[in-house]
């Protein structure tokens, strides 16, 4: 059987959880969030927050004593056996496609914001086809190499958020003017739930640590260490810069713009530096995420070919010891999707959630069910509170599916379908 080598440490890790994390959602989709929810999506951050925080502890329970790379397919897989796990496999593969096809366009509207050509959906579409492909060719270069560029990335995209806090900060303290925080809530607790459907695009990337465990040493400890520190990190960053992005700017014009942290920003300063450096930053952000959703997207599908469940040619590992068939698979993939959508934002981030929240239900029923038929397993983290947070876990992500886009959730059953359908026909061939 095909095997990666464990070339990542805490750092790395942690490094590629962050990139994964911190993209279009903080540094596009908040602007999406305010224009539902206005300043209440400062509440809406930390609902969705809350809710990926409890798959979050579920995720680093089971990545403590499963080492495996495929993260909730290969949770699934152990805990109800070979189909189930291809449901959430499959679907945790169509979210990482999906969800670099969102964060592209995300990128192309920051980068025709930053060099300043209109913002066309052709010119965007254009843009979001292309850097896909680009970003596949780095991920076929090796592991270290793609981490080396996003841990980068990640450096300059916090420095970039904390600047926006400390400057957004300081004009609203000394001005003194609060007036944009009311009426709080403007949308009612509907608002703030919707905005928390779509925030809740901002915080999916953790999981991607799990997928990779099979390429980090000594997995037990690091895995969890470094999922539950990414999660901290981006959380509190995010909080901060809602609170700071409302408060210079009216909601309103926060949801109308295509890049609302350097829209905010230029309300409190003219300092072209600065606002550069946040742009340039935003450019950065959303292309670790892409990066990041490459390498897990490939790692989700390879776990799948090695056990069988897809063509195993899919499984070839090449000499730079990556799954050079996965990595070129995702990035075609992402650019037809963003073709196929027109790069419509909104569509994306809700049909990116309804596959996340299933496959979170699922991570936190697997734990449930693993700890009844692995209860020998040693575990490096064990989840607080059990079994009220992995039952609490799933009720959120019911509850939070009500609130998505209802041609995404149509669309997200039919890549479903189309899956059980890919899985039956794979197994009549290799049984035949």
């Amino acid at each position: 059987m095909a095997e990666l080598i464990r070339s990542l440490g805490l750092w790395g890790a942690m490094g590629i959880g962050i990139g994964a994390i911190i993209g279009t959602g903080i540094f596009v989709l908040i602007g999406v969030a305010a224009g539902i929810a206005g300043p209440a999506v400062i509440l809406s951050f930390v609902i969705a927050g809350f809710v990926a925080l409890l798959s979050g502890l579920s995720t680093a329970e089971l990545s403590s004593f499963i080492h495996e790379a495929g993260g909730s397919y290969i949770y699934t897989t152990k805990a109800f056996g070979e189909f189930p796990g291809f449901v959430v496999g499959w679907m945790k593969s169509f979210d990482y496609i999906v969800g670099a096809s969102a964060v592209s366009v995300g990128f192309a509207a920051y980068l025709t914001y930053f060099v300043g050509i209109p913002a066309t959906t052709s010119t965007l579409v254009a843009i979001a086809t292309v850097w896909p492909l680009i970003l596949m060719l780095i991920n076929l270069k090796g592991i270290k190499e793609a981490a080396w560029t996003n841990n980068l990335m990640v450096a300059l995209k916090i420095l970039a958020l904390l600047v926006f806090i400390i400057v957004g900060a300081y004009a609203i303290i000394t001005k003194g003017d609060y007036s944009n925080y009311y009426p709080f809530f403007p949308t009612g607790l509907s608002g703030v739930m919707s905005g928390a459907a779509i925030i809740f695009f901002a915080f999916i990337g953790f999981n991607t640590i799990a997928i990779m465990a099979e390429e980090i040493k000594d997995p037990g400890k690091n895995v969890p260490k470094a999922i539950l520190g990414a999660f901290a990190v981006c959380t509190l960053l995010y909080i901060a810069v809602s609170i700071v992005a409302v408060g210079v700017v009216n909601w309103h014009l926060l949801g109308t713009s295509s890049a609302p942290l350097e829209f905010a920003l230029k309300t409190v300063t003219d300092n072209i530096l600065i606002l550069q450096f946040v742009a340039i930053s935003a450019l950065f952000a959303t292309t670790s995420v892409i990066m990041a959703s490459i390498m897990g997207g490939s790692r989700a599908l390879f776990a799948m070919a090695r056990q069988g469940v897809l063509p195993t040619r899919l499984s070839t590992i090449s000499h730079q010891n990556v799954p050079v068939f996965t990595i070129i698979l995702c990035g075609i993939i992402i650019s037809g999707i963003v073709i196929l959508t027109n790069g419509n934002l909104d569509w994306l981030a809700s049909l990116f959630n309804f596959g996340t929240l299933l496959t979170f239900f699922f991570i936190n029923l697997s734990l449930i069910r693993l700890r009844t038929t692995m209860p020998e397993a040693r575990r490096g983290f064990k989840v607080p509170l059990y079994p009220y947070t992995p039952v609490f876990a799933m009720i959120s992500c019911i509850i939070l599916a009500f609130y998505l886009n209802t041609n995404a959730i149509i669309t997200a059953i039919f890549f479903l379908a189309v899956g059980i359908c890919v899985y039956y026909v794979n197994k009549k061939r290799t049984t035949s």
